[in-house]
């Protein structure tokens, strides 16, 4: 697939296009450090065969976007704590890269698909540019309410832990994440999971963006007022098993948003496995409908 590269916010973002230019298109957000690789290429086409044009692409900081160099790094201790003078930007920012990717597509406006941070940025993008938005599906992600949707403490820990810059201990390391981050009733596919991890090292090694999107997170505010504003077909999902963003923090963004639909998935963690494919898929194209019904 040739590369495609747009302009926006002052950044380019590398993107990929699925499906017919003249289908609906839906925009997939994803979460904090991954690549828009991790969309699987295969949900992508499934997802465009239901009649969608479906555009994934790297976020700021990851991938093959723009690097934002400069600055000291993030002191991850005081954003913890409230302090967020060391984040070098924000998710807002990161939703404002997003509405400027689709201008770049000339696409008014998209049905719009989130996971984990990708959540967070999709529900501001329907907070700030709310006639950019069709619908919304919010996968494993949370409101901004630091009282809901906490990691366990593994969890937790193996996200903080220093990224190894050697190609096969950093392999190893992000195969231990995605164990830890699965659900315990589902264990990963190790070959599988380690082809991606090494596709993911092989096409970009970039830890220090990792660390400015983690601060983005940190220095987020509670969204749970706005999404209560949001007049958008909306579906969140969330894994039972979920270590990382906890089941309440899913329960919490489908309260706070208006006729928005739940859909808790049995044996799903924080992750996207192949088997939970055709529900998360359906959940989508039903909320998809849902607007074009209304």
């Amino acid at each position: 697939m040739p590369r495609m590269r747009a302009r926006t916010n002052g950044i380019e973002l590398e993107y990929e296009a699925f499906g017919s230019p003249t289908d609906p298109t839906i925009v997939l957000v994803m979460g904090f450090s991954l690549q828009m690789i991790d969309w699987d290429e295969r949900f992508c086409r499934d997802l465009a065969s239901r009649g969608f044009r479906v555009v994934r692409f790297d976020n700021r900081d990851v991938g093959l976007s723009s690097k934002i160099e400069g600055g000291k790094a993030p002191d991850i201790g005081a954003l913890m704590t409230g302090d967020a003078s060391s984040a070098t930007y924000s998710l807002d920012d990161m939703a404002k890269d997003t509405v400027g990717l689709l201008d770049a597509l000339d696409v008014p406006a998209a049905h719009f698909v989130g996971m984990s941070m990708g959540g967070m940025i999709a529900q501001l993008v329907a907070v700030s540019a709310p006639e950019r938005v069709k619908s919304l599906c919010s996968i494993m992600s949370t409101t901004g309410d630091r009282s809901v949707g906490n990691a366990t403490p593994a969890a937790l820990g193996v996200l903080l832990t220093p990224v190894p810059s050697e190609r096969e201990a950093n392999i190893a390391r992000s195969v231990e994440v995605w164990r830890i981050l699965a659900s315990p009733s589902h264990p990963i596919d190790e070959v599988e999971t380690r082809a991606r991890c090494t596709a993911a090292f092989d096409r970009s090694f970039a830890p220090a963006g990792a660390g400015r999107q983690l601060a983005a997170i940190l220095s987020a505010r509670d969204r749970t007022a706005e999404l209560a504003k949001l007049r958008v077909p909306a579906v969140v999902v969330h894994g039972v098993d979920d270590p990382l963003i906890a089941p309440d923090g899913g329960e919490a963004t489908a309260r706070a948003i208006p006729g928005a639909e739940l859909a808790l998935v049995q044996g799903m963690g924080h992750e996207l496995p192949a088997r939970v494919w055709p529900r998360i898929i359906d959940a989508i194209v039903e909320n998809a409908r849902r607007a074009a019904s209304a």
